[in-house]
């Protein structure tokens, strides 16, 4: 498998430093940029990052790590990625999520009220997503939350979009599975992603499909120091009950025993983020390229 590693610059990302951000990654030879979806907070918002990072750089590729798809409406982010692929092939990877990490942004990725319904509005916006980037005629649609008549998002990728999803509860896994071209984890231990792996190859099976072995991924924390309250919290949120250290790498030496071990699971596709002591993103690099880059294959 070809194992690629990319940067998440995380919350941090914010816009006074984010030209100078993208210009380090692309001379250091950094595979990937990732971009969280912080709507609340200093981050730069993905699609207005990515567009940035890819007009910047000639080599660097930019994902949405994780964007929110329910709530937005898939003809305009059918248009946004069409227009990044055009602009930038085999640059773009979006990868999206059912909801926002901070309960508090829930609110500004509305859905219908009631039990199930953004996991609904989340199969339809993404089947009418895959169509619009993927037709060679304009897209009539008409669905439970989104109809669309004659509808086109511009020209249709000369290289087709891989569409992954994130999630670990099982509905997201089977949607991975029957949906999605990848998956991108995190908060996972190595045992646990390697069943999530078998658990989405298995609805893929089931639906006559099956998803590319090579387009499992794994985003993950790497602490510098004892991890920050704010890792613990968001552990605390989706993993109750664990402790916030099992789910770090410690250091640079716990980062590359934890991506052989992911490997060995069936992952192959990494995002790493520093957490813990302040690091610069010159020192992360410094450290990322002599110790981690190595494992790419």
């Amino acid at each position: 498998m070809k194992i690629r590693i990319g940067v998440s610059l995380g919350a941090e990302g914010a816009p006074d430093g984010f030209a100078a951000a993208v210009d380090l990654l692309e001379a250091a030879g950094i595979d990937s940029l990732w971009l969280p979806e912080h709507v609340y907070g200093p981050a730069v918002e993905p699609f207005t990052g990515m567009a940035f990072a890819l007009s910047r750089t000639r080599h660097l590729k930019a994902g949405s790590g994780i964007s929110v798809l329910p709530g937005r409406h898939p003809a305009l982010v059918a248009k946004q990625l069409a227009s990044l692929a055009g602009l930038a092939p085999r640059r773009v990877l979006p990868v999206f999520g059912l909801q926002p990490a901070a309960p508090a942004e829930r609110a500004a990725f509305p859905v219908p009220p009631g039990p199930g319904q953004r996991a609904e509005v989340f199969d339809e916006a993404l089947t009418l997503l895959r169509r619009l980037l993927t037709a060679d005629e304009p897209v009539t649609f008409e669905g439970r939350y989104f109809s669309v008549s004659g509808a086109t998002a511009g020209p249709r990728p000369a290289n087709p979009l891989d569409i992954w999803l994130a999630g670990s509860a099982p509905g997201a896994l089977r949607r991975a599975g029957r949906l999605a071209d990848g998956w991108l984890g995190s908060l996972m231990t190595p045992g646990e992603a390697g069943e999530a792996v078998r658990a989405i190859q298995a609805a893929a099976a089931e639906a006559g499909r099956q998803v590319d072995p090579e387009h499992f991924g794994m985003s993950m924390a790497i602490a510098f120091g004892a991890v920050p309250d704010s890792f613990a919290a968001s552990v605390a949120r989706r993993r109750p009950g664990v402790a916030p250290e099992s789910l770090a790498a410690g250091g640079w030496s716990g980062a590359r025993q934890l991506i052989l071990a992911y490997a060995e699971a069936g992952l192959s596709k990494f995002v790493v983020r520093p957490v813990g002591r302040e690091v610069s993103l010159a020192e992360f690099l410094d450290g990322f390229t002599r110790e981690i880059m190595p494992l790419q294959t």
